[in-house]
């Protein structure tokens, strides 16, 4: 009887680890579902926002006059003129619009995740705007077949990607260190790709949204009349009957980034794709093509004059060169100051008696190696909170940056005061009012947008390559030129929002006081709680 005894307990003494493995299981099933939560909801609310404003303001434009019996004014012509071409468009666009609206409503619900309902309504989502974007933003069938298919072409070049920078991964020296070591850093391998997989989603979701748009209402507006000249119908690009050229080139560029970020999203949604692929940078340098396709669409579609895009890669330019400087002055600045701290301490030492330091060296080598061990803990623990401190702050920089490149790109491709909508001996079709009425204030605008604009590029772009970010060395360094590079940004915001949002010399100086008023109120309450800790 004891020896039966003694067996029961042998057997009963493995279940307590195996409660602890299901609740560490459980856990991680928890935390997998908040991603996904997080992720359908903002894609779906984004996804929502931009097919109900292209649903109410459809590609083609609206008829501003009666036709009879053919159409009404306020009808989307794209429906007189090729009507098969809208009612693709409008059916994908709602159904990516109310596949939003039900994964919005039913994002709360457990049981839909456990059956990855939610991913495949937002994989629905996706496959609607791409549907919705190749019908609306192009007038022939061959043009709409070469949109789709850049979508296919990213898919493929991600995996050949991850095949060939992943043959030779494993080489087993993994299974020459200990467990513990092993597991250690497979877990801080796995939450970098985490971090580094919520920065990508957000440029995908945000840089899809602006380029949806941009394709749908294209720069210069559309025709409200055939044109018997170039024979283009109404309801096509403005900017494609006057310059078909410099159209094609911003339609392949945002195109390439829209069909991009829409491939990204896919494949961040499934951790067995992304996971590889953010090992091997390849979805990097998928975003950095995307960047690239985004500065292209904004030189080619926010002018219809070779000599201003080239002003704006010249621009581009000079805003890159700035930063170089930046980083130049920043590195003297360190170096300088660890020059500083040598000498401080060269000076103490030699300031310290020869028997203090003999005693105090003596002492170090008797300090137990076990001394280390307690120090460890404290230290991995400022290491992890000064990682979340980076992550934090490269967070924040990506998503201002985001933000800012997608107001001034829809800025640039719409500027304030609309287009001409027809030729005229003193304005073309397509070329901003405002230019021709109040040359030096749309200067003004133009220029401090794209310099905005740029700006937030290359704050996006410093923020992707992560050898730049493992040091904490050099990590401060790009900080304190982002920091700098994020104010220039916000300047050229600033004077743009002033000269575009007025026509009046008088109100823009009222924005500009507006300003220091704001600086003032912040300097008061700033100086009010120091002087006061109760003052809050």
């Amino acid at each position: 009887m004891p020896d039966e005894q003694q067996q029961q307990q042998t057997q009963r003494s493995p279940q307590p680890s195996n409660g602890n493995g299901s609740d560490e299981h459980e856990k991680q099933q928890n935390q997998a579902l908040e991603k996904a939560r997080s992720l359908v909801l903002l894609l779906a609310t984004l996804a929502t926002a931009i097919t109900y404003q292209a649903g109410l303001n459809p590609p083609g434009g609206l008829w501003q006059s009666d036709g009879g019996s053919i159409y009404k004014i306020g009808d989307p012509i794209l429906l007189t003129t090729n009507p098969r071409r809208y009612k693709a468009f409008y059916y994908c666009n709602s159904v990516a619009f109310v596949a939003s609206l039900v994964a919005i409503v039913l994002v709360r619900k457990k049981t839909l995740h456990h059956h990855n309902a939610l991913e495949a309504a937002m994989v629905l989502d996706l496959f609607g705007l791409i549907g919705a974007y190749a019908a609306g933003s192009c007038r022939d069938v061959s043009t709409s077949i070469y949109a789709m298919a850049l979508a296919g072409v990213v898919l493929v070049y991600v995996v050949i990607h991850v095949v060939l920078l992943t043959l030779d991964h494993k080489d087993g020296s993994a299974s020459a260190r200990g467990n513990d070591e092993t597991s250690l850093e497979e877990k801080n391998d796995a939450e970098l790709v985490e971090k580094r997989r919520k920065r990508l989603l957000l440029f995908a979701i945000l840089a899809a949204t602006i380029t949806y748009q941009a394709g749908l209402t294209p720069p210069g507006g559309f025709l409200v009349q055939d044109d018997s000249h170039t024979g283009r119908h109404a309801g096509d690009p403005v900017l494609l009957n006057n310059y078909p050229r410099r159209y094609t080139a911003f339609f392949y560029c945002n195109s390439v980034s829209f069909m991009l970020s829409i491939a990204l999203i896919i494949l961040l949604v499934n951790p067995n794709l992304y996971h590889p692929a953010i090992r091997s940078n390849a979805l990097s340098v998928c975003t950095a093509a995307g960047l690239i396709g985004i500065m292209g669409g904004y030189a080619a579609g926010c002018t219809q004059h070779l000599k201003t895009s080239i002003y704006i890669f010249a621009l581009a330019a000079v805003v890159l060169s700035t930063v170089v400087l930046l980083a130049a002055v920043f590195l003297v600045i360190h170096l300088k100051k660890q020059d500083d701290n040598a000498n401080c301490n060269r000076r103490a030492a030699r300031e310290a008696p020869g028997e203090e330091e003999e005693e105090a060296s003596a002492v170090a080598a008797e300090v137990p190696n076990a001394m280390g061990a307690e120090h460890r803990a404290p230290q991995g623990a400022k290491a992890r909170r000064e990682g979340k401190r980076a992550h934090a702050k490269r967070k924040y920089l990506m998503l201002l940056g985001i933000l800012v490149a997608s107001v001034t790109y829809q800025a640039g491709l719409a500027p304030p005061g609309g287009a001409w909508q027809s030729n005229d001996g003193t304005h073309t079709a397509g070329d901003p009012v405002m230019h021709d009425y109040r040359r030096a204030r749309y200067l003004a605008f133009f220029y401090s947008n794209s310099t905005s604009f740029v700006a937030s590029v290359i704050v996006i772009v410093l923020l992707l390559p992560e050898p730049l970010h493992e040091h904490d060395k050099w990590w401060w360094l790009w900080l304190g030129v982002m920091n700098a590079t994020i104010v220039l940004d916000l300047l050229g915001l600033l004077i743009a929002y002033a000269a575009g949002s007025s026509r009046t010399w008088k109100t823009s100086v009222y924005v500009s006081a507006l300003v220091l008023a704001v600086l003032a109120y912040f300097a008061i309450h700033v100086l009010l709680s120091s002087w006061s800790p109760d003052y809050l």
